[in-house]
């Protein structure tokens, strides 16, 4: 299967409005106070600052946006990332429920934005100015959630009416260029995997100390989450990566959260697998 075929690019847009703003007066008595130099510091207002409603949103694009970079490899310096055609159907699926949901939120924020702005005296005091605060329409542009998908664009795709060695030319370095990106891409399911394993390895190293080392769920789920992701972002097929996520696939066979809090071999027996790992690969 050529890479055109198990991969797309997306590109996800997420805006929102910070909710705050430079206080010019409080700028400029802190730097008169501190006698600093011109612009030195300058000091926002949370427009909002006892309430939770806009800072929800700014939370919940946070998580949209990990998901995003979870699911997908870097592409392009910013905006494109390659996304495997294996999970495209949940991608989409999975963008569809958060775009609604973000939605919703901002609904309900612009429902309640008058009565925010007439509370926030309270929490702000003197520091309060009516003029702080935009309209609610100026206030729904701020907001948006934006997400596409297109093609890998191939290298023989020119039509362009320039002599045949510019357009040959052009292609060998559109090819160069799509070589580089692929493997800049291909690195990220590395460097994921390598990140994992090598805290996996501090975190199962025994301490001389009497402070005992808590784990948590998420230390074998991560694992095992990773693994059965990497089978979709190896778009290359890559063997070595393949082989490097079956080792630790089997490293992690049997073994539950329990054994590794009470057990000090089962902690020494997965510490050396996954030592074995990272020894075993040229990350």
């Amino acid at each position: 299967m050529s890479i055109e075929a198990a991969a797309v690019l997306v590109d996800l847009n997420i805006s929102v409005w910070p909710g705050s703003i430079i206080d010019k007066e409080v700028t400029q008595m802190v730097n008169d106070s501190a006698n600093a130099v011109a612009g030195a510091a300058q000091t926002k207002k949370n427009l909002f600052a006892g309430t939770s409603k806009r800072k929800d949103i700014e939370k919940f694009a946070a998580r949209v946006r990990l998901y995003h970079n979870l699911h997908t490899m870097p592409w392009a310096d910013k905006g494109e990332r390659l996304l495997p055609t294996k999970l495209l159907l949940d991608y989409k699926q999975a963008m569809n429920v958060f775009k609604a949901q973000f939605d919703a939120m901002c609904a309900d924020f612009y429902t309640n934005y008058n009565t925010l702005v007439a509370e926030a005296p309270l929490h702000l005091g003197s520091l309060f100015k009516a003029e702080d605060y935009p309209s609610v329409e100026e206030v729904k542009e701020k907001f948006a959630f934006r997400f596409g998908m297109k093609p890998l664009p191939q290298a023989g795709d020119f039509r362009l009416d320039i002599p045949a060695a510019d357009l040959e030319e052009m292609k060998r370095q559109y090819e160069e260029q799509f070589q580089e990106k692929l493997a800049d891409a291909m690195r990220a399911p590395w460097e994921r995997l390598y990140d994992l394993l090598k805290n996996m390895s501090e975190k199962l190293t025994e301490d001389n100390g009497d402070t005992k080392k808590r784990y948590h769920d998420s230390f074998v789920s991560n694992a095992n989450e990773l693994c059965s992701l990497l089978t979709k972002l190896n778009v290359t097929n890559d063997p070595k990566l393949e082989q490097a996520r079956r080792a630790l696939e089997t490293a992690m066979v049997g073994i539950e959260i329990e054994d590794i809090k009470e057990s000090a071999a089962t902690r020494s027996d997965v510490k050396a697998r996954v030592d074995d790992i990272l020894n075993k690969f040229d990350w």
